[in-house]
């Protein structure tokens, strides 16, 4: 990744004898190959640029996308709380442009697997495009089909709703995960919250959780430490819940 300043980066592949054209100048491809992370190099005006290994983060950020991606910082938090780690099973509904599904495949690793599933053609293909250029998609099963009538999928580890309305489609995540497995939903507003928090109740779900995630950065001048003019405030509520045994009835 080749950073200008602290807000404008670049990320590319590097291939021998190709061209980095920016407006800032010109870059050979040649020159970048094999020089150390951190390390600073000129376009051809005299413009410096810094190169760096490009974080999570910053894939995510640079991610080509039709509709509005999960911001990192509420990636973030829901990878922790869905315990994403290497050899996980991880399904999503709604696979969107592939950021969050980035992000599940970046950490299961190349033993665990990510299986997405997305209504829409066109955003399933713009997701296959954006890991193919990551180079993670070999650690994605992508499905062109709506779960509401059920999918093949048992006990896996964690699953991710990005659906406008999550409880219709509870019965098919509680046959899917595993005991005790962890269900994530993100939702724009309270009263969509409201409406799948009656539904878990009824579907066997339960160590229940609600959380909204802000972050607000500063601006890195020891002169004058002060927050930034602009932030990103609400994102979405997230809703966290566990795959509970149910109890059998009593007989008479």
């Amino acid at each position: 990744m080749l950073l200008l300043d602290q807000t404008k980066r670049m990320i590319l592949r590097l291939e021998e004898g190709k061209l980095l054209q920016t407006h800032k100048g010109m870059i050979q491809h040649d020159d970048i190959i094999g020089i150390p992370w951190g390390s600073e190099i000129l376009s051809h005006l005299g413009i410096t640029f810094t190169i760096v290994d490009p974080s999570l983060r910053d894939v995510l950020l640079e991610i080509r996308r039709k509709t509005q991606i999960i911001f990192p910082k509420d990636i973030g938090y829901i990878l922790l709380r869905l315990s994403v780690a290497p050899g996980k099973r991880v399904v999503e509904a709604g696979s969107g442009s592939g950021a969050l599904t980035t992000a599940f495949a970046w950490m299961v690793g190349s033993t665990g697997k990510v299986i997405s599933y997305e209504r829409r053609e066109d955003m399933l293909d713009l997701a296959k495009e954006n890991l193919n250029l990551i180079g993670l998609a070999d650690r994605v099963e992508f499905h062109l089909a709506d779960i509401y009538e059920g999918i093949e999928e048992e006990n896996v580890d964690a699953f991710f709703l990005d659906l406008p309305f999550p409880q219709k489609y509870l019965g098919t995540v509680k046959n899917t995960l595993v005991n005790g497995g962890v269900l994530g939903c993100i939702l724009p507003t309270t009263n969509q919250v409201s409406e799948l928090l009656l539904a878990l109740e009824n579907h066997g779900f339960g160590v229940i959780e609600v959380a909204e995630i802000i972050l607000r950065f500063y601006k890195p001048v020891p002169a004058r430490l002060r927050p930034t003019d602009r932030m990103v405030s609400h994102t979405g509520y997230l809703v966290f819940a566990r795959s509970l045994v149910v109890p059998e009835p009593p007989s008479v």
